[in-house]
């Protein structure tokens, strides 16, 4: 008698269907995941047609992670120029190849003396604009490679310093070789730079031990879920723990049009409105939660930069 075969192959994998998905979320990454493992977990889950991170985040950093789904994708770009926030732990009298606890020890100093005080006057030479050299273990492209490809293979890539603010940064608390600060930075900031060059000021070096993302721009860790709360929620209430799509810009001024308005707005077409100029503005239509894009405001006429499509904005108001 032959073997029988059923109705389904066995192994065969399940294919899931996808669905449309709007929003924000505020992921609180885990130690040692990539920024883009996080994402494929968390769009997996949410079985997302489209999904994007804005900004990476070390795989050694935890904290805040925006991750952007559907038409939320069209403004990662404003979270990924937003200032950001961390909590860093540094420790002084050791440097590391590659800056942080994932890399070897290449000197050790005694560190003497270090009061609150002079670790202090140390932070204050590093507040304000300042200049930085990218670290060569950094995702930064050179020649279409990473950096961090060439410091694998042993190769020093001259790297031009960069121009970043540091509007912030205060001792949270400290001892000895042991310091924890709160930092505010721009964009492009490196948190691991920063505590070898307060090390290398304070003239016993130093490297980047735990690091922590607070906030980003006016997003913080308050309503931030982790992957395995987000495992544990049913599907209503994954979307639930999504933000609106609108989150990203929520602190832009708001235009709100009527029904011709905001049809001309979305096919792109100017309007002349009494309204002030104003760079960055979020426009909506008649309906509370019509979100339609982004735009600008120039010598009085809104002009669109950012437009959702008719669906997406049909897909917000039905959900």
């Amino acid at each position: 008698m032959g073997a029988s075969t059923g109705s389904a192959r066995t192994g065969a994998r399940l294919r899931i269907p996808k669905r449309p998905v709007h929003g924000v979320l505020l992921l609180d990454k885990p130690l040692g995941l990539s920024s883009n493992d996080a994402l494929q977990q968390a769009k997996r889950l949410y079985r997302a047609e489209k999904a994007g991170h804005t900004g990476t985040l070390d795989p050694l950093a935890t904290g805040l992670l925006p991750l952007c789904f559907g038409a939320a994708t069209k403004f990662s770009q404003v979270s990924l120029d937003a200032d950001k926030t961390y909590r860093a732990t540094l420790q002084l009298g050791v440097t590391t190849a590659t800056g942080d606890a994932e890399g070897e020890p290449v000197e050790r100093r005694a560190v003497l003396d270090m009061t609150r005080e002079r670790f202090a006057a140390a932070c204050v030479r590093f507040t304000g604009a300042i200049r930085q050299v990218p670290p060569m273990h950094s995702a930064l492209k050179h020649a279409g490679k990473a950096l961090y490809e060439y410091a694998r293979a042993g190769t020093e890539i001259e790297r031009e310093p960069r121009d970043v603010t540091i509007h912030r940064l205060d001792i949270v608390e400290g001892d000895d070789a042991i310091w924890t600060v709160d930092v505010r930075c721009s964009k492009g900031t490196y948190i691991r730079t920063l505590a070898e060059d307060i090390g290398r000021e304070l003239g016993c070096g130093a490297h980047l031990t735990a690091l922590r993302r607070t906030g980003c721009g006016p997003l913080t860790l308050d309503r931030a879920v982790t992957l395995d709360q987000l495992n544990e929620m049913t599907e209503a209430q994954r979307d639930a723990a999504l933000l609106a799509v609108d989150a990203l810009v929520a602190d832009w001024p708001e235009v709100r049009l009527g029904t011709e308005d905001a049809g001309r707005f979305l096919s792109g077409v100017r309007r002349r409105l009494p309204l002030p100029d104003a760079e960055r503005v979020r426009v909506y239509g008649p309906q509370s939660r019509a979100f339609l894009g982004g735009g600008r405001i120039a010598a009085g006429e809104l002009i669109s930069t950012r437009l959702l499509s008719p669906i997406e904005v049909q897909g917000l108001l039905d959900a």
